[in-house]
C-alpha cells in the first residue's frame, strides 16, 4: 500500500461515541449469517462488552463463522488469555496478538470488525464501556468517552476484509511459501464500481510493507491545505516531519488548529507540552479538551478531506504499533464531522503564547526533560526512526 487508493461508490456513516458506535455493531453482529472477523486493543470486562461478546456467542452459535484478533497487553494478559480460551470453547477462533512480545515492541492497536465482507467498521472506540476510564484505573467519568468511528458499506469493505484477514492468518501457523503467498494477495488492488457515492480509501500501519502509510497520508493531506486543518488527538507526539508539515500549513494561513486530550497521563501531557512554543509562535492553534477522556483520532481538512481511524499523533502510532484509518473525500461528510469537532472545541481551552510564557521556569524545564527522555525512548523502539 504505497500509496491511497481512493474508491468510489462507498456509504459511509459517522459514528459518534459508543452510544452511536454499540448499537449498531450489535445490529451487524445480529444480522452476519456468513462471517464476522473482529480485530480490537482492548476486549475488555465490563457491561458494554459483555453484550458484545454475548452478540458473538450467539452468532457462532447459529453457524457464523467468528475470528477474532484481542491485543495481549491492550486487553491484559490474564483476561486475554481468559477470553481466548472462552471463545475458543464457543467455538470461535480467537487469537492474541504478540504475547510475551514475541514479535517485537509492536501492538495490534487497530478497532475494525468486518461482517459476511459487505459491512465495516473501523474507528477508534474499543470493546468498553465509553463511562469508565479506559486508563487502567476504572475511574467513572462524567461524560462519555468522545471518540468516533465510521460505519462502512460499499466496495471499500473488500480492501477492509483483506487487511483484517490477512492479520489473523499472520498469527496462526503460516510457512515461508504462504506468507509470500499472502503478501502477493495484499499488494493486488481491489476493483470498486465508479458511482456518485463517497469516495474513500483504507490506510494501514505496518512493520513491513506499510511503515509510514499513515504518516504519508497525513502529511500530503496538510501540503495540500488551502484554508482550514483540525487535527484531533488524545496523544501528540509526532516525529519532525508532522511537526514540520503542521508550521508550514499555519505559515501559508491555513487555520490550523489541533485539539488534544489531557489530563490523563502526567508524562504524556508533559512531552505534549513541550511542543507548545514553536507551534504557537507558528500560528498553530493549541486547544486543550477537558470535559471527558478525549479518544478521537480524527482530522478534517479543508471542506473535503477527512480521517477516521486508531492512530494517535504519537511514536507509538506513526511508527511502532499497527493501526487503522479511513480517509474520506467528500464534502458532507466532512461537514459533518467539522461540525462535530466545532463543538469539541468549544468544549476545550484554548491555549496562548503568553498562557505558555507564564507557567514557572521548573515546568517548561519539566516538559523538556520529560520530551528528551521520550525522545530517546522511542528512537531506541524505532531504530532511530522517531
Amino acid at each position: 500500500m504505497s500509496k491511497l487508493n481512493f474508491i468510489d461508490g462507498n456509504e459511509i456513516r459517522l459514528l459518534h461515541s459508543g452510544a452511536e458506535f454499540f448499537p449498531a455493531l450489535l445490529v451487524g453482529i445480529s444480522d452476519a449469517v456468513r462471517e464476522i472477523y473482529l480485530e480490537t486493543y482492548i476486549f475488555s470486562d465490563d457491561e458494554t462488552a459483555a453484550q458484545v461478546r454475548g452478540a458473538l456467542l450467539r452468532a457462532a452459535a447459529r453457524g457464523v463463522v467468528v475470528r477474532m484478533v484481542i491485543d495481549w497487553i491492550g486487553s491484559g494478559r490474564q483476561h486475554a488469555l481468559k477470553l481466548t480460551q472462552e471463545f475458543l470453547l464457543a467455538g470461535i477462533d480467537c487469537r492474541c496478538f504478540n504475547p510475551w512480545f514475541r514479535r517485537g515492541l509492536a501492538r495490534t492497536h487497530r478497532k475494525i470488525c468486518v461482517i459476511d465482507n459487505k459491512l465495516a467498521f473501523i474507528g477508534g472506540l474499543n470493546i468498553n464501556d465509553d463511562m469508565i476510564s479506559d486508563d487502567g484505573a476504572a475511574i467513572n467519568l462524567a461524560f462519555p468517552r468522545w471518540d468516533f468511528a465510521v460505519r462502512l458499506m460499499g466496495p471499500l469493505v473488500a480492501h477492509v476484509h483483506l487487511e483484517v484477514e490477512a492479520q489473523w492468518r499472520k498469527l496462526g501457523k503460516l510457512n515461508l511459501l504462504s506468507r509470500l503467498a499472502l503478501l502477493r494477495d495484499l499488494r493486488a488492488d481491489a476493483k470498486g464500481a465508479r458511482t456518485q457515492r463517497t469516495s474513500a480509501a483504507f490506510v494501514v500501519r505496518d512493520n513491513l510493507r506499510n511503515r509510514a502509510t499513515i504518516q504519508k497520508a497525513y502529511l500530503h493531506a496538510l501540503g495540500m491545505a488551502r484554508t482550514r486543518a483540525i487535527l484531533v488527538t488524545p496523544y501528540f507526539a509526532p516525529g519532525r516531519k508532522f511537526r514540520r508539515a503542521l508550521i508550514s500549513a499555519a505559515s501559508r494561513g491555513v487555520d490550523v488548529v489541533l485539539l488534544i486530550g489531557v489530563g490523563q497521563f502526567a508524562l504524556q501531557d508533559a512531552v505534549t507540552h513541550s511542543f507548545y512554543p514553536k507551534l504557537l509562535n507558528a500560528g498553530v492553534r493549541i486547544v486543550e479538551y477537558r470535559k471527558t477522556q478525549l479518544h478521537a483520532k480524527v482530522a478534517i481538512i479543508d471542506k473535503d478531506w477527512a480521517t477516521v481511524g486508531s492512530s494517535n499523533f504519537d511514536g507509538l502510532s506513526l511508527f511502532v504499533n499497527h493501526e487503522a484509518n479511513v480517509v474520506i473525500r467528500d464534502k458532507r461528510f466532512t461537514a459533518t464531522l467539522t461540525h462535530d469537532l466545532t463543538l469539541g472545541m468549544k468544549d476545550g481551552v484554548e491555549i496562548f503564547a503568553s498562557d505558555y510564557a507564564r507557567r514557572p521556569w521548573y515546568l517548561r524545564a519539566w516538559y523538556g526533560a520529560a520530551y528528551l527522555v521520550y525522545r530517546g525512548l522511542m528512537r531506541i523502539v524505532t531504530w532511530g526512526g522517531y
